[in-house]
């Protein structure tokens, strides 16, 4: 094991042993490949299961194991107009699991994350009766004021630019405290406790991953 390999080990125990505290429920893998061999557990046929925008999951390989899972998938890719987007947007309400990433996590166990249209954050705080948060080590920050820091410096501007909008951050690689129509940076949400408890849980992956 190299050095950086064991302080990602030592680094997501204690970031695990935070969120077991705030009624979270997590494990740790090593890699991409480690974190979609534990998402199986959630891909059992017969369940039904949807998910948020995330460069995580589809790092890992996510969507081709949902495909041949035998899982019912509600999956936004397939919409053709905006009302069909949002009917999927409330369909996803009713998942038995859904699968996200975090734009950060802090050492003392809070997810902190900023959406633009807010559906993400949505199933995050109520509907799916599992959630299941995807994070590579790099997402991990100090606290709540350096999760925010990461977000605005680098999650926000990157996406902006992945997704073709017209946003300052989009145009010159910084945040520009926007209220641009293409904003991204619309609602903050940070997780400090889970309710009901065990209902979200956390893998934490030993690389780099996602934005």
């Amino acid at each position: 094991m190299t050095p950086r390999e064991q302080h990602n080990v030592l680094t997501a125990a204690a970031v695990l042993s935070q969120l077991e505290r705030h009624g979270m429920t997590g494990a740790y893998a090593t890699s991409a490949a480690e974190a979609l061999a534990q998402l199986q557990a959630f891909l059992q046929p017969g369940k039904t299961v949807s998910f948020g925008g995330s460069m995580t999951l589809e790092e890992i390989g996510f969507f081709s194991a949902a495909e041949a899972s035998g899982c019912t998938l509600i999956d936004r890719r397939t919409a053709q107009t905006e009302e069909e987007r949002q009917q999927i947007y409330q369909q996803a309400f009713g998942a038995d699991v859904f699968f996200m990433s975090a734009n950060a996590i802090t050492l003392d166990g809070k997810l902190v994350n900023v959406d633009g249209n807010g559906n993400r954050l949505a199933m995050l705080l109520f509907g799916p009766k599992k959630v299941v948060v995807v994070a590579g080590m790099n997402k991990v920050c100090r606290d709540e004021a350096a999760a925010i820091e990461r977000i605005h410096r680098i999650a926000a501007p990157v996406n902006a630019i992945r997704l073709g909008r017209d946003t300052p951050c989009a145009h010159t690689g910084v945040c520009g405290d926007c209220h641009s129509p293409d904003c991204i940076c619309a609602q903050t949400v940070i997780t400090r406790h889970c309710k009901p408890e065990g209902r979200i849980h956390v893998i934490l992956v030993g690389e780099d991953l996602g934005y």
